[in-house]
């Protein structure tokens, strides 16, 4: 997949340096030429030896050789590259990249290289949301710098947040995307695909509502998925805290079922396809209250009705070149429900995961699901990061495509 590609990976001194090791493993494994370059700091974290064995190139530190007095030529390896990417990237050298700092050779590389840059942060919580920080991100950006997001969970701190290194299968994937939007074959392309991603809010009262525990982070992940395979995403999106990583990808704010429902709807007939991510309510109040309901003695009494379901009216007006992935979220004869939802509500393909399986479901970082397709197979997977699961996910509705419509 990468095969005669010349990468430069530049490693900075965070406790992730030693994922590095396993990247390079990965791109040499997909036929990259690799020459590493790094920090004296990133030397205290991983041996050079290790990356040198793997990468089968000499390990790039220094600007010349005191004892020779040879110099490393930092335009050649800046004009030999067709890519460099910095992972781990320190808030130190994110910084120094941002403003133009040249002292020591990883960066003097940075400036010099005509080839597309890609940084991959890693730090401590605080460090990566620090106001400096998300501003030196941004400048680069502006400068056309790509950006792989961080992932959250725990830290070397012991804290738990965003700041973790990407996992090195998850920056492979990325770069085979880039190297395929760079020869315009993306899978995806010319594609709109609406996605809805999170809870919704039904309002009992002016400051009260039922709602539920997704925190959207599964329905973002495919957003960005979607998206670095070259899909136009149009995200409609329940109440929560996250956004795509992506710019591009079109979001629609909604609050309850039937605000979900009615973008749905307006928007499923000028798509491909869709993706029913969200956890909507199944059940709404009959009759919410007008003012804030006060504290009594007596039991407040809430009626219920059903809210009107998604899933099944677009299966209703899909057209025959129209597909629809549905989610089922599942806490007893999970692949029998899924089955019967499957068929009732005329999808293509449903993915399934269980509250019975730990780490799987609302809050998580993982995700443990099971595809299956209206043949009735079941493809059951590990439990993976949900950026993983969203690749995996995504790879099955290109297949689905490719072979149905």
């Amino acid at each position: 997949m990468l095969k005669g590609k010349k990468i430069i990976l530049g490693i900075t001194g965070s406790i992730a340096a030693y994922k590095a090791a396993f990247l390079v493993r990965l791109l040499v494994q997909n036929r990259a030429e690799v020459k590493v370059i790094m920090t004296a700091t990133a030397e205290e974290f991983i041996s050079p030896l290790t990356l040198s064995t793997l990468s089968a190139n000499p390990v790039l530190s220094g600007l010349f050789e005191r004892k020779t007095g040879e110099w490393t030529n930092h335009v050649s390896l800046g004009l030999w590259a067709d890519l460099m990417i910095v992972a781990p990237a320190t808030a130190n050298t994110i910084a120094k990249m941002a403003y133009g700092q040249a002292d020591n050779l990883l960066l003097t590389v940075f400036l010099s290289a005509r080839c597309p840059v890609i940084i991959a942060p890693a730090m401590d919580m605080d460090m990566f949301l620090h106001p400096a920080t998300q501003r030196n991100v941004k400048t680069l950006k502006d400068m056309g710098v790509s950006i792989i997001e961080a992932a959250t969970g725990e830290l070397a701190s012991g804290l738990s947040g965003k700041g973790r290194l990407e996992e090195p299968a998850v920056i492979l994937e990325k770069l085979i995307d880039f190297f395929t939007t760079q020869e315009g074959d993306l899978p995806l392309h010319g594609k709109k695909i609406m996605l809805t991603a999170g809870p919704t809010f039904e309002a009992i009262d002016p400051v009260r509502f039922i709602g539920n525990h997704s925190s959207g982070k599964m329905g973002i992940a495919l957003a960005d998925a979607l998206s670095e395979k070259g899909a136009e995403v149009h995200l409609v999106a329940g109440p929560m805290n996250l956004v795509p990583s992506d710019e591009k990808v079109h979001i629609y704010n909604v609050v309850s079922a039937d605000e979900m429902f009615e973008k749905s709807l307006d928007l499923f007939s000028q798509m491909d396809g869709a993706i029913m991510a969200a956890a909507v309510s199944d059940f709404t109040p009959v009759s919410p209250a007008e003012q804030k309901t006060k504290r009594g003695e007596d039991d407040w009494i809430i009626r219920l009705k059903p809210t009107r379901d998604i899933a099944a009216e677009l299966g209703r007006m899909k057209g025959p070149e129209q597909w629809l992935v549905g989610f089922a979220l599942e806490t007893q004869n999970e692949t029998v429900n899924a089955k019967k939802k499957l068929k009732k509500k005329n999808l293509d393909m449903i993915v399934l995961n269980s509250l019975n399986d730990q780490g799987a479901g609302f809050g998580h970082d993982t995700n443990k699901i099971t595809i299956i397709d209206r043949t009735g197979e079941l493809i059951v997977f590990d439990l993976k990061s949900k950026v993983q699961v969203a690749n995996d996910i995504v790879s099955h509705i290109i297949k689905l495509i490719q072979t149905d419509f």
